[in-house]
């Protein structure tokens, strides 16, 4: 019993290390480096992308609860793949949003 307990526990210590580390290697980009690295207006990335396609705690925090938004470059690089490679025809909406066709 003693033995499960141990193993528990350095799976556990090892999962939290993991997560530490991946957030430690974390890049942070303000809305001004996102629109640069992605070919988008600034505009649009907070009228259109923010909250819809981009998700406050996935794709962006605020820091400190201001209103400062810091986009994180590893997420949006990883579902910006995803989308364009797991979607079919797309139908653009007059709110902003996407109908699948």
């Amino acid at each position: 019993m003693l033995c499960i307990m141990r193993n528990m526990c350095r799976r556990y210590a090892t999962h939290v290390e993991l997560n530490q580390r991946r957030r430690a290697m974390q890049t942070y980009l303000t809305t001004d480096q996102l629109a640069t690295r992605i070919h988008y207006d600034i505009r649009t990335i907070r009228d259109r992308l923010k909250d819809s396609v981009l998700l406050e705690g996935v794709h962006y925090i605020r820091p400190f609860g201001g209103r400062k938004l810091l986009f994180i470059w590893e997420a949006i690089e990883k579902d910006i793949a995803s989308f364009s490679m797991g979607r079919g025809p797309v139908i653009p909406m007059a709110n902003g949003g996407v109908a699948h066709g």
